[in-house]
């Protein structure tokens, strides 16, 4: 029914439904005559005569669209995405009076190693009321505010600056309840603290907090930048 010759990159046929001839170049595909001529007999192709799915005429608004998606700006590659969710942040770690003559200095230290978060400061201090006052402001209105600013001035308290992926809410788990008796096992307060007025250990409670009690408690040059050599068994 149909013969088909090829010379030199041309390539000819003919059949009973009339002469069709194509010419190759290069990457390019032209057609002398259209393919409609045979939507005469509709069983000879499984695409009607107006289907653009193998269409190269950019003229189709199919290759428009197309042209169109890939000049825009392209997505934001996975890993980005991750990477802008995990934000570094900074927290606040305090052991009061009572965490520090109870000799739990070293024990509240090693939770936050063990969890793999980064030490940039740390130093024993002794409060002055001013910055008692300064550091719990909020709570100024409250009736045991007075109290408050007295214990944290009893005795030296351990100042200390953390830096990790979420490590303002996940200081929060590990230091648990603010009443100790409503404290998880396992967390700071519930293991070792029985009383509000007695409960240990304070931290930042938002990343807004962690920075500004930080700048708070630290000096310039009291914190120092380093890369603990475990960071790539810690994160991706």
């Amino acid at each position: 029914m149909e013969a088909l010759a090829a010379f030199g990159g041309v390539a000819s046929t003919s059949s009973s439904l009339g002469r069709f001839t194509a010419k190759t170049t290069g990457d390019s595909y032209y057609t002398q005559n259209p393919i409609s001529r045979f939507s005469r007999k509709p069983h000879l192709s499984a695409f009607p005569s107006n289907s653009q799915l193998f269409s190269l005429n950019p003229s189709h608004s199919n290759v428009k669209t197309l042209i169109r998606r890939s000049s825009t700006k392209p997505g934001i590659f996975l890993p980005h995405l991750v990477a802008s969710l995990e934000q570094i942040e900074e927290t606040y770690i305090m052991v009061k009076p009572d965490g520090v003559q109870r000799g739990f200095v070293g024990e509240i230290i090693s939770r936050f190693e063990k969890k793999g978060f980064k030490l940039k400061g740390l130093k024993l201090f002794q409060c002055s009321k001013e910055l008692a006052e300064e550091h719990y402001k909020d709570l100024k209105e409250k009736p045991f505010f007075p109290k408050l600013v007295d214990y944290i001035t009893s005795g030296p308290v351990v100042c200390m600056a953390w830096e990790g992926v979420g490590v303002v809410a996940s200081a929060r788990k590990l230091i648990g309840s603010t009443n100790p008796l409503q404290a998880e096992p396992g967390t700071i307060r519930g293991d070792l603290a029985v009383q509000t007025g007695r409960n240990i250990v304070h931290g930042s409670d938002s990343p807004e907090n962690g920075k500004r009690e930080i700048a708070l408690w630290f000096k310039e040059g009291e914190l120092v930048e380093w890369t603990p050599a475990q960071a790539p068994w810690l994160r991706e």
